[in-house]
């Protein structure tokens, strides 16, 4: 591979790219960097109902943030001004804030700038939702996944089972599909496939079946 070498992921809520994109980067043994992560950091340390200041705030606000990246594959640390992120950021209250902040430009530039300083130094796989078409147009290879709202509701729902974190089915549907609907057809960099992404459905394949197939792509462009 070259150095540094980009694989970017992109996809809505619950098609697996989180995993998918840790696993391929305990395979390739490079870093993992989880943008929605980022987002998600920025909207929960921002706070609530900060989608409606003004952008000198927000602007203000965001020059004291700083996100750095270590370590390689499941074992990548992303931090927000020196401090891991934990679990405090994965509700589904945090991911529509999430959402709602990502429709200000001045915080996408933010994430913009941040995100490309930290792949121009380290190969990396990163996972998002606008990785292929916005950050890393260049990297030399590109997955876009996708699947049926009732699956991606059905895994975040035993996701976050596994967390320990209480969650409702059809409630998980609704708030999916709203910010779905939200990613989808918002001005900034909306939700889509790269010209050249590979799309892949994994409604009906399970995590081992497309994890097998994304390797098999990297390998076939890295080679």
């Amino acid at each position: 591979m070259a150095v540094p070498f980009i694989i970017t992921i992109d996809g809505p809520a619950g098609v697996g790219k989180s995993t998918l994109a840790q696993r391929l980067a305990d395979h390739f043994k490079i870093a993992y960097l989880d943008t929605g992560a980022m987002f998600r950091a920025t909207a929960w340390k921002l706070g609530e109902d900060s989608w409606d200041w003004d952008s000198s705030k927000i602007e203000t606000a965001l020059k004291s943030f700083s996100f750095t990246l270590s370590g390689s594959g499941s074992n990548s640390v992303l931090s927000l001004n020196g401090t891991a992120l934990t679990n405090d950021i994965r509700t589904e209250t945090v991911g529509m804030w999430a959402s709602n902040v990502a429709k200000i430009p001045a915080v996408r530039v933010f994430q913009k700038i941040a995100q490309r300083e930290i792949g121009n130094t380290t190969s990396l796989i990163a996972e998002g939702r606008d990785m292929g078409t916005v950050i890393f147009p260049q990297a030399p290879c590109k997955f876009f996944l996708d699947a049926d709202l009732e699956e991606r509701a059905r895994r975040r729902f035993s996701q976050l089972e596994e967390m320990g974190k209480p969650a409702n089915l059809t409630e998980l549907i609704e708030q999916i599909g709203a910010r779905d609907d939200q990613d989808r057809n918002r001005k900034e960099a909306p939700l889509k496939a790269a010209d050249d992404a590979i799309i892949v459905d994994t409604t009906k394949l399970d995590i081992d079946g497309v994890f097998k197939k994304l390797v098999a792509e990297v390998k076939k462009i890295s080679a």
